[in-house]
């Protein structure tokens, strides 16, 4: 008669003990050291941005005009009459800077659509600004008469027109904007740089219709002191009988760029338009360097 043995059974091991689905121990203490070092890097992180952040000095002045400027544009002038080192420190068209209304800490970026010398003479910046539903601008448009607001200082190189000068050389200025781009576009035109002294200047100012154009009043301003203003809609009305379409479009059907080498272009405004107008005066044989923006 044979027996048959049979192995003792092996000790059970529990979850606690064993499973080869869950990662060792030594494992997550790697893991768990890797989360706490990234927490600690991030927090490190946000305190610097927001030291970064911090460094802004922000000078508290109040509204003197909050009003329509055509349809969602709005004209806003701020009173710097007690902030004269930065009222004095817009120096060239085309600059911009941070603005911060009381209901909101994210700040608005605005170019400055008074001319320099304007905050030197009067201890005033005006502004051009689109009410965007949900933005600092919104709220800002809002705003009343004496409300104050926390403004940045002034910031950019602005329009560089040194290189579009002399205009007996640069007798030609091409500029072209679209909806609240005009707005560093006002500040160049009416700080003087010269366009009575040349043989060609030329606006192209685009917009949806003549209900969402701002500065309409300006225009003969404009026009005597040597700017030839072009209108151009983009929906215009049954009534209208100026261009169509969009500035670039407008723009190509006109062209007449007499000498490309003795052209100055000035750009603000939507970034296809900008894009598309420096690509048709490039194959024309503008050079880039001419081409003056302000961002």
């Amino acid at each position: 008669m044979s027996i048959a043995f049979s192995p003792a059974p092996l000790p059970l091991r529990t979850h606690a003990h064993f499973n080869p689905f869950l990662p060792s121990m030594s494992i997550v203490r790697h893991l768990t050291l890797r989360h706490n070092h990234h927490r600690r890097r991030f927090a490190s992180l946000a305190v610097a941005a927001a030291v970064r952040q911090d460094t802004t000095v922000w000078t508290p002045a109040p509204l003197s005009v909050v009003e329509s400027a055509a349809e969602s544009l709005f004209h806003v002038t701020i009173d710097l009459s007690d902030s004269p080192d930065l009222a004095s420190s817009h120096t060239r068209a085309g600059q911009y800077l941070q603005l911060r209304v009381p209901e909101s800490d994210k700040p608005s970026f605005l170019a400055i659509a008074s001319p320099p010398g304007l905050g030197s003479a009067k201890g005033v910046f005006e502004f051009l600004v689109k009410s965007v539903e949900g933005s600092t601008a919104e709220l800002l448009c809002r705003l009343k008469r004496g409300d104050v607001v926390e403004i940045g200082p002034v910031m950019g190189n602005g329009f560089d027109v040194d290189r579009i000068h002399p205009p007996e050389e640069f007798p030609t200025v091409l500029i072209f904007a679209t909806g609240s781009g005009i707005s560093p576009i006002r500040s160049l035109i009416e700080s003087g740089f010269s366009a009575g002294n040349r043989s060609d200047v030329r606006l192209y100012y685009g917009a949806r219709n003549l209900q969402r154009m701002a500065y309409q009043d300006r225009f003969k301003e404009w026009e005597s002191s040597g700017v030839s203003v072009v209108p151009v809609l983009s929906q215009p009305g049954d009534d209208w009988k100026g261009e169509t379409g969009y500035v670039q479009a407008a723009f190509k059907r006109a062209k007449q760029i007499f000498n490309p080498r003795s052209t100055g272009v000035v750009l603000c405004g939507q970034k296809q338009m900008t894009e598309e107008i420096t690509s048709i005066l490039v194959e024309e044989g503008v050079s880039t360097d001419k081409i003056l923006k302000n961002f």
